[in-house]
């Protein structure tokens, strides 16, 4: 019985049914299914599913986006339980995510965002235009792991290399991944970034293997 109601969780979340997805997480709760194995091998797979059909282009922006926002619905509904009750859903590790000061897109880093916060990492997303400084500063006091940044004009790509310039002085114990439209891997290695991301889900991928999951 378990198992049927998760493989429903899955695939409402393949299906970007948000309100399905809210439903099966407050029947869960009804039917006292542990909250935190819900998410995990409920509604996890669904997210890790889609990503997949995305990088092997048998999915789309789209249905990266509304899978992205059925699985952040039914987190909301069983975290309160979860706390409640003293069970913590693991974080593989901490992301404080922006755009680049002087660059106003919100696109791409925010679904990286709700990628990453759907896969278990505690996020912390400080929206566009944000100063290296600022950058730091809030890495240092959430003792994130990881550090993205992404930039959307050639203009404002330098500010990347400012930023992991910046770290390395301090000598800072953290990684750094890039992204944006006009970001490629050459410059990632160019300015000794730990990592490239031309999507959300190859951000996933790539916080993963820095945290080393």
């Amino acid at each position: 019985m378990q198992n049927d109601l998760f493989q429903k969780m899955k695939q409402s979340i393949i299906d970007g049914e948000r309100d399905l997805s809210v439903s099966l997480a407050k029947k869960a709760l009804e039917d006292s299914v542990n909250p935190l194995e819900a998410i995990t091998d409920g509604f996890l797979p669904g997210v890790d599913a889609v990503g997949n059909a995305y990088a092997e282009q048998q999915a789309f922006l789209p249905e990266l986006v509304m899978a992205g926002e059925a699985m952040k619905a039914a987190v909301a509904v069983l975290e309160p339980s979860m706390k409640a009750s003293g069970t913590k859903r693991e974080v593989p590790g901490i992301i404080v995510l922006a755009t680049v000061e002087g660059d106003i897109h919100e696109i791409g880093k925010s679904l990286v965002g709700i990628m990453l916060s759907s896969s278990g990492f505690e996020v912390h997303d400080l929206g566009v235009d944000v100063p290296n400084s600022v950058l730091i500063a809030k890495a240092r006091e959430t003792k994130a792991d990881i550090i993205g940044v992404s930039a959307l004009l050639t203009t404002t790509m330098i500010k990347q290399k400012e930023l992991i310039d910046e770290i390395s002085e301090l000598g800072m114990d953290i990684k750094v991944i890039v992204g944006g439209a006009p970001v490629t891997k050459d410059w990632g290695n160019t300015i000794n970034a730990d990592g490239y991301a031309e999507d959300a889900f190859g951000a996933v991928k790539i916080a993963k293997q820095l945290v080393g999951i």
